[in-house]
């Protein structure tokens, strides 16, 4: 026997409805807090001790003139690997992030060249994370004159 159209769509909202309930009951809770709070206390603190897979290289001049463009490339001496391989670059004058470029594995190099202008001298930071480990972080006095 078949079915009325009305009874039809009342009968597919009742699976639809059962089928949503079941799938909120056994689907697993949102993790609590920020991404942040997902990483151990490991991955959270930067390195700043040297070593030479890991530690960034910053490339730049000693001292720039207010205002002018200059580079900077920042380099990590680190495989590109499918497994393993540096997430980010990311470069600081002193507590305020600049940039940061995101790599992938395999078709990237960990190697990139900012081009920043600086109004004031100060210390330039580079942070690289690779996937296995914390970030790992190095610095260069930078001054600015007139």
């Amino acid at each position: 026997m078949r079915q009325s159209r009305p009874r039809r769509i009342q009968a597919v909202r009742s699976a639809a409805a059962a089928l949503w309930l079941a799938f909120a009951l056994v689907a697993p809770a949102p993790a609590v807090g920020g991404q942040e709070e997902q990483f151990t206390p490991e991955f959270r603190e930067v390195r700043s001790s040297f070593d030479p897979k890991h530690t960034p290289r910053i490339t730049a001049p000693e001292s720039v003139k207010r205002g002018q463009w200059f580079d900077v490339t920042v380099g990590v001496d680190h495989p590109s690997l499918a497994e393993h391989f540096v997430r980010y670059i990311a470069l600081y004058k002193d507590t305020a992030e600049i940039a940061r470029v995101y790599l992938h594995p395999v078709f990237s190099a960990p190697k990139v060249t900012f081009t920043i202008a600086l109004d004031e001298g100060g210390t330039l930071r580079a942070l690289s994370e690779p996937t296995h480990s914390a970030a790992w972080e190095a610095s260069k006095k930078i001054s600015v004159v007139p």
